[in-house]
């Protein structure tokens, strides 16, 4: 049950999104992304009993640039959102293991995957990648479609490629994994 309650808190704030701009346009879309965040979020750390991190490093961009979005009445700063996100999530993954010697992803995910440092390393390079892809193609669509093809995009793009990304890395995790003793 609470896998699906987070699958419900992690994406009703963009199907929301989705909803409002086809009846009402983006900007009332974008308050309303905001306004089914910040209940998401709290929903989420109560359903998980820790501070869901990520949910609330993206939460914050949401925010701002939200923010910025109604105050000057300008959804570039809205459509600009996932391009800075994905872009930083790939500086961090990447200047991280760079200049601390630290694999972010493995101290993020290590309670979920036991993994060689190799295959550590290999998924972090592909994520890095994965996130300047998206950052790209973010820019790519809306940049040259329309405000309601970005918004679909967001939903009916962006999640599924994530998924199928998320799914290819499977063989990765697969061969690196390692045995927990069991003595």
């Amino acid at each position: 049950m609470k896998s699906y309650i987070k699958l419900i808190t992690e994406f009703s704030p963009i199907a929301v999104f989705f909803i409002i701009n086809f009846k009402y346009g983006i900007f009332y879309a974008t308050a309303a992304f905001m306004a089914a965040t910040s209940v998401a979020i709290p929903i989420a750390w109560k359903m998980e009993g820790k501070i869901p991190i990520v949910p609330i490093f993206i939460a914050v961009f949401i925010m701002f640039f939200g923010s910025l979005t109604l105050i000057f009445q300008d959804d570039t700063f809205i459509k600009l959102k996932p391009t800075i996100v994905n872009m930083l999530f790939a500086c961090i993954l990447l200047l991280s293991k760079i200049f601390f010697k630290k694999n972010i992803l493995k101290l993020v995910l290590r309670s979920a995957l036991n993994l060689s440092d190799m295959g550590w390393d290999v998924l972090n390079t592909r994520w890095i990648c994965f996130f300047v892809f998206l950052a790209i193609l973010n820019e790519i669509v809306w940049r040259n479609f329309s405000t309601d093809t970005w918004v679909t995009f967001k939903l009916f793009g962006i999640l599924p490629i994530t998924i199928i990304w998320a799914a290819i890395q499977m063989p990765l995790i697969l061969k690196e994994s390692i045995k927990k003793n069991r003595n």
